[in-house]
C-alpha cells in the first residue's frame, strides 16, 4: 500500500501542464512505488481536492489521465472523495499484490553489490525546466524531455520481474532524484555506495549544456525519472543484466558500487567525493 499526493503549485503549474497529464503524473507517482516493491496494482482510492471554480471538464480529463495509466497496469479506481479547497490537489492511495517472498525494501543492499538502474536519468528534470524556457530544446529532444516528465511510465513489469531474482537485494523507484534516493538506500542498507558512470538521457545533456551545468550532476539532481534504483548481486549481474535487455530491449545500467560506510560518494576527475542530496526534498 502506498500514498502519494501532488499540490498545485508545488508539485506541479496548471499554466505549464494540460490537466490530462496532472492526472497522468499524480497516479503514475503511485504506481511507481509499487513496481518499486516489485507489486502488480490492483485499485486505487482518489481523494481530490479543488478551487470551487474548477471546471467540471477538467475534472473529468483530470480523471481521464488518471485512468490512461492506471489502465495500463490493470490498476482500478475504487473510489474515494470530493472537497473544496484554496488549490488543486490530488492524493492517491494505491493496493498491490506481491509473494511475500518476493517484496523488495530499500534496506538489503550489501558491500560489493552493484548499484544499477533500469534507464538513462534527466529527461523529466529537462521537461522541467522547458516550462520556463520553451526553447531550450527542439525536435525529438524537445519531446523525450515533454514526455518524461509529464506522463513518465511506472516500471511496473520491470519491477516485477527484477523482484523474482534472488539476486535483487534492494529496490526503490528514483521519484527525488538519484543523489536523493539513493542516500536514503544507503541509509537503510547501512553501507556507502560509490557512484562511477551514470547514464544520462539526451534531452538532459542538452539541457544541461544550454543552463551550464555538467550532465552527470544534472542528471543526478533531477527528480520524477521514475526508473527503478537496485542493488545487485556482483556475481550475477551480468546475466542479469543480459537477461533483462532480451526481456525489455534496453538495458540495465551498471552505476556504481555499495561498499563499507555511510553515504553516497561519486567519482571525479580529481579521485571521489561525497554526494550531497541535490534533488527534490518535500519540505523545502
Amino acid at each position: 500500500m502506498t500514498t502519494d499526493a501532488l499540490i498545485e503549485n508545488v508539485h506541479f503549474r496548471r499554466d505549464t501542464m494540460p490537466v490530462h497529464d496532472v492526472g497522468w503524473r499524480a497516479m503514475a507517482a503511485n504506481i511507481s512505488d509499487l513496481a518499486a516493491m516489485g507489486a502488480r496494482p490492483l485499485l486505487a482510492t482518489v481523494a481530490l481536492g479543488m478551487p470551487l471554480d474548477f471546471p467540471q471538464a477538467d475534472v473529468l480529463e483530470l480523471y481521464r489521465g488518471m485512468l490512461d495509466v492506471a489502465s495500463r497496469h490493470g490498476c482500478g479506481i475504487a473510489g474515494g472523495d470530493l472537497t473544496g479547497a484554496p488549490e488543486l490537489f490530488i492524493a492517491i492511495t494505491a493496493i498491490g499484490e506481491v509473494r511475500p517472498r518476493r517484496v523488495k525494501g530499500r534496506g538489503g543492499a550489501r558491500p560489493g553489490d552493484i548499484v544499477a538502474v533500469t534507464g538513462a536519468l534527466g529527461a523529466s528534470r529537462a521537461g522541467l525546466h522547458l516550462a520556463d524556457n520553451a526553447s531550450m530544446l527542439n525536435g525529438e529532444l524537445r519531446e523525450q524531455a515533454l514526455a518524461a516528465h509529464r506522463r513518465p511510465e511506472p516500471r511496473v513489469a520491470e519491477g516485477r520481474w527484477l523482484a523474482a531474482s534472488e539476486h535483487v537485494h534492494a529496490m526503490m523507484d528514483i521519484s527525488d532524484g538519484v543523489s536523493t534516493d539513493l542516500a536514503r538506500m544507503c541509509v537503510q542498507s547501512h553501507c556507502a555506495a560509490l557512484l562511477e558512470n551514470v547514464p544520462v538521457a539526451s534531452s538532459a545533456v542538452e539541457a544541461a549544456k544550454q543552463r551550464g551545468e555538467h550532465a552527470q550532476a544534472y542528471a543526478l539532481a533531477g527528480g520524477e525519472d521514475y526508473e527503478l534504483l537496485l542493488a545487485v548481486a556482483p556475481r550475477a549481474f551480468t546475466h542479469l543484466s543480459s537477461r533483462f535487455n532480451k526481456r525489455f530491449g534496453r538495458p540495465l545500467y551498471a552505476i556504481g558500487r555499495f561498499r563499507e560506510g555511510s553515504g553516497p560518494y561519486v567519482r571525479q576527475d580529481d579521485g571521489e567525493a561525497p554526494l550531497p542530496p541535490t534533488g527534490w526534498d518535500h519540505l523545502a
